[in-house]
């Protein structure tokens, strides 16, 4: 081990990326970090989700430096944890690094996030102080991020309320940075790059008909909870003729046998696979109702004020649900039909609403590059 002085070398940074949300949020952080002087960045994918993030990346112009190639079926969060770690420990070993930045509480930003730790290398966490309250809900990304934040150098936090999480486990705070999430920088982004180049929706849709975007993948709702969920899909859109419902629907098999089931004969709803960022950003645009067990859906649908039904029984996200634009409807199918019809019927012109900035303001991620800038000399880097 040997001490690096920045002020001779600059400073070199990896970020690990392992899923579609990994990616989306990341990448505003890689595009400004490598425009930055001073800053060497690599890129490291995992490709469990190799055929979701790539066109993420290309989207947002992102080059990769290293694959580890951890994509195979049936992997447990263990064995992903455990490959990530290992690939991302060989990396930091081969060249001095300052930090290695990863996002979210994914097995592959735990992975990184112990290979740093190991290999000495500061760990900056990015979306760090969310917590549900719950130790085992969701699993296994509420334990992911309680360690992730044990461990890391810089906790960047998207709320004040994570913030107060943090504070509250007695982290020290001058680790704590409150910079907003980087999920508005990439979808703010996202929307200037649709007005410079326009593309049309990906579907077809009268103007009068009201468009509901739904998601639902996370772990805890696989079997009789996505049953609920999907029988509830059903039976809103049949009662509701003039309403058509998007579901891009995730590859994992249990997600996609059960929806085939319950949803594949339904003539309002819309199966697609898993959209292109810019085609779901338009969709989401158009969308009057967002129904999703998705943690940044929520943040996204909040930034541009869609009321929000999120299909589980607690959220990491409070702020939304605080402010009203958000409900917490669990799998209860008479709950998210009641709740849906009930919110298609609100106006859905919310501009100039104070929700503008609930989750950030577009600029976390230069908070995080200028973070990052500050000193760092007498760190021990792995050499």
């Amino acid at each position: 081990m040997r001490s690096v002085n920045v002020e001779e070398c600059g400073q070199r940074f990896l970020i690990v990326i392992g899923t579609r949300p990994e990616a989306i949020k990341l990448a505003p952080v890689a595009r400004l970090l490598r425009s930055t002087p001073g800053i060497s960045l690599e890129v490291c994918v995992t490709s469990q989700h190799r055929d979701l993030v790539a066109p993420v990346l290309n989207f947002f112009r992102v080059a990769t430096d290293y694959d580890l190639g951890v994509g195979t079926t049936a992997q447990t969060p263990s064995e992903v944890t455990m490959r990530v770690t290992q690939g991302v420990s060989k990396i930091l070993s081969e060249r001095p690094y300052h930090r290695v930045i990863v996002q979210g509480d994914t097995s592959s930003a735990l992975g990184g996030g112990l290979a740093g730790f190991y290999q000495r290398v500061p760990v900056a966490h990015v979306e760090a102080g969310l917590r549900s309250g719950d130790p085992l809900l969701p699993f296994p990304e509420e334990g992911h991020r309680r360690m992730l934040d044990a461990l890391a150098q810089d906790l960047f936090v998207p709320t004040r309320e994570a913030f107060r999480n943090l504070v509250n486990e007695g982290l020290p705070s001058e680790r704590i940075h409150l910079t907003g999430n980087t999920v508005i920088d990439a979808l703010q982004w996202a929307r200037e790059e649709l007005r410079r180049q326009p593309r049309p929706l990906p579907f077809e849709a009268a103007e009068s008909q009201k468009l509901v975007l739904l998601t639902t993948h996370r772990r805890e709702s696989f079997g009789a909870p996505m049953r609920r969920i999907l029988s509830a899909v059903r039976e809103l859109a049949r009662r509701n003729t003039n309403l058509l419902v998007l579901f891009p629907v995730h590859p994992n098999p249990q997600v996609r046998e059960a929806v085939d089931a319950e949803l594949g004969r339904e003539a309002n709803v819309i199966l697609t696979k898993p959209m292109d960022y810019p085609d779901f950003v338009q969709v989401l645009l158009r969308a009057d109702l967002v129904m999703t067990d998705s943690g940044g859906l929520q943040e996204e649908a909040a930034a541009l004020g869609k009321p929000i039904l999120i299909l589980r029984d607690n959220t990491e996200r409070p702020e939304g649900v605080e402010f009203g634009l958000a409900e917490l409807v669990g799998s209860d199918a008479t709950r998210i039909i009641a709740a849906a019809e009930r919110r298609l019927q609100e106006p859905t012109n919310r501009q100039g609403d104070s929700w503008v900035g609930l989750y950030g303001d577009g600029h976390a991620s230069e908070q995080i590059r200028d973070v990052l800038l500050g000193p760092v000399q007498g760190l021990k880097i792995a050499a």
